[in-house]
């Protein structure tokens, strides 16, 4: 009996891991650029995002977007760029991770916003990190929240971020 549970569990992982979204290996040499938004208290939608220096996209939702799941995408070389540049701003130095959060460099907080995480990968290096909690509202990082906020429309996504009013489910 045991032995039918394990084979049953092992089936059933490696079917979930076969089914895993990914996107092809980037010709181009560039950045591909992962952004997370996390969830808030309220309809804030979650998810992930990524994008490659080709143009490739998948989005990954977590909760309320229009998507049902993992879906591929594609970007113009512009809006690739755009977004590069945009959030290079905000880009630690390469391989390292920066936080901005309540308590370590944040003096107004407002809680259930949601969490943002920005990382570039190129190659096998090491990832380059940002993490940003919205819900701090110290005036120099006003910027930030204003490029988080372009994201989906910068890269066209906004249909996919905005569930619809009759919707009730957060998917």
């Amino acid at each position: 009996m045991r032995t039918i549970m394990g084979l049953a569990a092992a089936a059933l992982l490696t079917g979930c891991a076969a089914e895993r979204a990914e996107l092809e290996k980037p010709v181009r040499a560039g950045d591909t650029i992962r952004f997370s938004a996390g969830p808030c208290f309220g309809v804030c939608p979650s998810y992930t995002l990524r994008v490659t220096p080709d143009g490739s996209g998948l989005i990954e939702p977590g909760r309320f977007t229009t998507v049902p799941g993992p879906t591929r995408f594609t970007v113009t070389p512009a809006q690739y760029r755009r977004f590069l540049n945009t959030l290079a701003a905000y880009r630690p130095a390469p391989g390292t991770t920066k936080r901005i959060a309540h308590g370590e460099n944040c003096e107004r907080f407002a809680t259930d916003m949601p969490g943002y995480v920005i990382e570039w990968m190129r190659g096998e290096g090491a990832p380059t990190r940002l993490e940003y909690q919205s819900g701090c509202m110290d005036a120099r990082y006003g910027r930030l929240r204003a490029t988080i906020a372009s994201v989906p429309r910068m890269l066209g996504l906004e249909a996919m971020l905005k569930p619809t009013q009759s919707r009730k489910s957060d998917t």
